[in-house]
């Protein structure tokens, strides 16, 4: 019987765990569930014998893949897997997956709900503005960066989109005009909504340069990874340009300069919140349980993100 380990040291919902649970259970696979642990040793241990596991903000690194010897697949239940080393995963045989999509459209309602926050001035009584009519580029167009769009035109937004891997048709046809580079993007629109996943060629590249181009009370929001910001440049911008905002939903770590500096002109969520969804939450852990199966039972590699 395989055995599959869901380590979360921030459960899913009880509900999710049900789910989970009863996925296993038609599988006939035994659930072992590590929750709200505080020392890693915690983590190795409960890894030693395991088949499987499901992790979701927890590092999966290679003392983790090294002590998990019977290990053959770990599933990272949301987008990002910037936290398993997947050099070790591929070293140790272990097939690691992503649930692409799973908590999309959750991501993209807080990116709009950011929006309408610091446009609407915190909600602090003043006057703010609106977004109809404003211009938003989207840098990278996949499951969120699509959801994104088709929010922010019922808005009334005109939306525009980055994406050298996307066919500019498939963009094109749900009504949002592509431009050919990030430059263009970024000197074309007053919103930009980020949504690159963090890897060599893309962290510190939301840089001073780029951001510079932005137009008149430009806003940046970053639903993506703390990474990809070069924040000497995000302070330095933000001291020269007095009309520039930023959003993201999880805090720099220059968090506390900018509150000092630049008050009333960022918003930080206390921890990221994307996938803080009930819905986002019970997809992303069935995904996962899922794809176990499928993996186990069908060698079945759709959402391998290490080769």
């Amino acid at each position: 019987m395989p055995k599959v380990l869901v380590a979360t040291e921030k459960p899913f919902a009880p509900a999710a765990v049900e789910q989970i649970k009863k996925v296993f259970d038609q599988a006939g696979y035994e659930l072992a569930l590590l929750e709200k642990y505080s020392d890693p040793s915690e983590f190795l241990a409960a890894a030693a014998d395991v088949d499987a596991m499901i992790i979701r903000s927890d590092k999966a690194t290679k003392e983790v893949l090294d002590a998990a010897k019977n290990l053959k697949v770990i599933v990272r239940a949301g987008a990002g897997y910037d936290n398993i080393d997947l050099q070790a995963a591929t070293a140790n045989g272990v097939v690691a997956m992503n649930t692409p999509g799973q908590n999309s459209n959750a991501v993209a309602e807080l990116a709009l709900g950011m929006m309408v926050f610091m446009a609407r001035n915190q909600y602090n009584g003043k006057a703010g503005t609106e977004l109809r009519g404003k211009k938003l580029g989207i840098h990278a167009y996949g499951h969120v960066g699509k959801l994104v769009g088709d929010i922010t035109r019922g808005f009334g937004m005109e939306v525009f989109a980055f994406d050298p891997f996307v066919p500019k048709e498939e963009i094109e046809k749900d009504g949002v005009t592509v431009v050919t580079s990030a430059d263009a993007l970024y000197e074309t629109c007053q919103y930009i909504s980020l949504h690159i996943p963090a890897n060599d060629k893309t962290k510190k590249s939301i840089n001073y340069e780029l951001l510079s181009k932005m137009p008149a009370n430009a806003v940046l929001v970053n639903t993506a990874r703390k990474e990809v910001i070069d924040e000497d440049g995000l302070i330095k911008l933000m001291a020269d340009r007095e009309d520039f905002t930023y959003i993201s939903d999880i805090a720099p770590d220059c968090k506390d300069e900018i509150a000092e500096k630049f008050a009333g002109r960022f918003f930080f969520t206390p921890k990221k919140m994307g996938a803080q969804t009930a819905e986002a939450n019970i997809n992303a852990g069935i995904a996962a349980a899922t794809q176990i199966v499928n993996f186990l039972e069908k060698g079945d590699t759709t959402f391998q993100v290490n080769k």
